[in-house]
């Protein structure tokens, strides 16, 4: 029971951390999404460098985008293919609150090996001879004027209030060393998140805190996220107090390489959470967390999916092919 008890705590904290980095990209990708497309055109080699930003950055909202210009024909195929390579999905904000250092790497290695995959994939597709579907005509991208829906925020309104009272019990019990973790430096940024999350919520208009916050984070991935956090946590831990799971995975690289592509394939952001907790206890190294996110991609193929079958599947085999390799080639160096 302890055990299930401490692993609950970790994934609490690990929820929160995601929950307000989440809302903090939403308002910056809500708020600068108009100006995208004329920065991708006005420059070819631009579409390789801001879908892979785009992807680079923490959670699906980047991958989402990208796979809007992918539709409306504003990014090519290998644009789509390097976006997705540099996504991590919500996975990223786990990652961050985990081993910040090691992710900062992880997303600056991904966000290059989208940039050079996008661009020889372009260069290289035409040699294939396989036709992707063609862009489809929609209308401009919505941009919903924040400043202006400020002025009709109701403070009493009854999501804003759950929300609040939650974050307020979560930061008291921590302040009171019941929740949250138990060294001071870790106590201190869950205090700082916190408050920031109170912040945020304090301030939002009424259409971003129902629109964004509630009906997209929290409806949509917040759950998802604590679940998968917290059985990957318990899951591992299980493995460890079960079976020499370092051991195994030491002698079996190659196999978990593997099993860590293929499961990136999923569609879905939650699985590679078990790889990224697996790196977290030192048990799988850089070189598979690495293949792992190059594959994987959140629940950012998604959109995607519903528009062209045809170009996710050959999108995601473009991804389990760079990964493998990268993954396999570095490993050769015991990375």
């Amino acid at each position: 029971m302890k055990i299930i008890l401490s692993d609950l705590n970790h994934a609490i904290v690990v929820t929160l951390f995601v929950f307000v980095m989440m809302m903090i990209i939403d308002y910056i990708n809500v708020i600068t999404k108009g100006k995208m497309s004329t920065a991708i055109k006005r420059k070819a080699f631009n579409q390789y460098v801001i879908s892979s930003f785009l992807g680079a950055t923490p959670g699906c909202l980047g991958a989402f985008m990208n796979v809007s210009f992918y539709l409306r024909g504003v990014i090519s195929f290998g644009a789509i293919v390097g976006g997705m390579i540099a996504t991590s999905g919500d996975e990223s904000f786990v990652m961050l609150a985990l081993f910040p250092k090691e992710a900062l790497i992880l997303f600056f290695i991904l966000f290059i090996l989208g940039i050079i995959s996008g661009f020889l994939i372009d260069k290289l597709f035409p040699l294939l001879r396989i036709k992707t579907s063609k862009a489809c005509e929609f209308s401009e991208l919505h941009i919903e004027d924040i400043e202006k829906t400020e002025k009709e925020r109701k403070y009493s309104s009854f999501h804003r209030i759950i929300l609040l009272s939650i974050i307020t019990i979560l930061l008291l019990l921590s302040l009171k060393g019941i929740a949250g973790p138990k060294e001071i430096r870790g106590r201190i940024i869950f205090w700082i998140v916190s408050s920031l999350a109170l912040f945020i919520i304090l301030k939002s208009s009424d259409h971003f805190l129902e629109e964004h916050i509630w009906n997209h984070l929290c409806k949509r991935h917040l759950w998802r996220v604590f679940l998968w956090t917290f059985g990957a946590i318990v899951i591992v831990d299980i493995f460890l107090n079960r079976w020499d799971l370092e051991n195994f995975i030491r002698t079996h690289k190659v196999l978990i390489l593997v099993i860590a592509c293929l499961v990136g394939i999923i569609p879905e952001s939650g699985p590679h959470l078990v790889f990224v907790t697996m790196f977290s206890k030192g048990l799988i190294p850089f070189s598979i967390l690495l293949a792992s996110s190059i594959v994987q991609d959140g629940h950012g193929m998604l959109p995607l999916f519903s528009y062209s079958l045809k170009d996710s599947i050959l999108v995601k085999m473009f991804n389990l092919l760079i990964g493998f390799t990268v993954g396999w080639l570095l490993s050769l160096f015991n990375l």
